[in-house]
């Protein structure tokens, strides 16, 4: 099962975000802009931060906000948000953040497995500066989905 469509309603680039909650909102907001996700949503992966903690930056300068499944997820949807300046997520080593990847799902499976998927792209540490370099939508798709069929193939 590959990742979501990535459509350019669900890829933002360049976006001035004075804290982490705006940068999540912003991942929100082209979750909503791409019909995946209600607005709901944005709030909930706001929550879960202010419950858990910085968990969500996963790698130096990459955020996975994301949220349990709920009825605020209309279909399995992924958004790509590039900040024009870094924020900071409060990460005592992956801080500050300069990519932001929402990720809504219908249901555990999808969540492991979309996970799973998203950990193989960005396993090549160039990836991250790369989309946070990028200046339109289809050059993230290039390197999101380049990189995916890459480790798709090694693992064949």
């Amino acid at each position: 099962m590959p990742l979501p469509p990535l459509p350019d309603t669900a890829i933002a680039i360049g976006v001035h975000a004075d804290d982490w909650r705006a940068a999540v909102r912003a991942a929100g907001d082209a979750l909503e802009g791409s019909g995946s996700t209600t607005a709901d949503y944005t709030g909930r992966m706001i929550v879960m931060i202010e419950e858990f903690g910085a968990y969500i930056v996963i790698a130096p300068g990459l955020a996975l906000a994301h949220a349990r499944p709920g009825p605020d997820v209309l279909t399995e949807g992924l958004s790509v948000v590039t900040l024009a300046e870094p924020v900071s997520f409060g990460h005592p080593h992956n801080d500050p953040v300069s990519v932001v990847i929402g990720l809504a799902v219908t249901g555990a499976d999808e969540h492991i497995h979309f996970v799973a998927e998203l950990a193989n792209v960005f396993n090549d540490a160039s990836v991250i500066p790369a989309v946070a370099a990028a200046t339109d939508a289809d050059g993230i798709r290039s390197l999101l989905g380049a990189n995916a069929l890459a480790e798709r193939e090694l693992l064949s």
